[in-house]
């Protein structure tokens, strides 16, 4: 639990900015801006992982700039009653994204998801599946970025947070030796 308590120590929270409109792939910008933090709901977070999923198979990945933690990553893999792995043993569910607010947009994110994606090929997974949300457009734009395409839309998905509309991205992950 020590490990994810201090990974919890970097916010999640970001600022809401814009709407991705995944039909267009574009943003549109948001009258008033505010500031999200999904760890702030109750029964959220990396705290409470480990009593709801068998956490012992997943890659846990931490940044850090000059003996600072600046971010982190976390790869959810052959996990019971994860929704997310849709059942499968060869995908990887990165479920969390975190970096500090001072480091963002410096390389940080990059630079964990290319070790979550490496660590997911050592594991024998063959794709990898991010979830973020239409108020996430800075995400969306990233993980766009990162290779990553965009496979579902549900403006349903949460039912305590509406207007909140799921983007799941996917990506297909290639062996080094090719």
């Amino acid at each position: 639990m020590g490990r994810l308590d201090e990974y919890a120590e970097i916010s999640i929270a970001f600022e809401v900015v814009g709407r991705f409109d995944p039909d267009t792939l574009s943003v549109d910008p948001v009258a008033r801006p505010w500031r999200k933090d999904y760890d702030a709901i109750e029964t959220s977070g990396p705290r409470h992982w480990p009593k709801r999923f068998d956490v012992s198979k997943w890659g846990l990945f931490a940044a850090f700039v000059d003996d600072r933690r600046v971010g982190g990553a976390t790869v959810a893999r052959d996990t019971a009653n994860m929704h997310m792995l849709d059942g499968r043993t060869d995908l990887a569910f990165l479920l969390d994204l975190r970096v500090d607010d001072g480091r963002r947009a410096q390389g940080v994110g990059r630079a964990l998801v290319e070790a979550a994606e490496a660590w997911s090929v050592d594991c024998g997974l063959v794709e990898m599946k991010v979830e973020t949300q239409d108020i996430n457009s800075r995400a969306c734009g990233f993980y766009e970025a990162m290779g990553f395409t965009l496979a579902e839309v549900d403006p349903n998905a949460y039912p305590d947070l509406p207007g909140e509309t799921q983007i799941i991205w996917r990506k297909q992950l290639r062996s080094q030796s090719h």
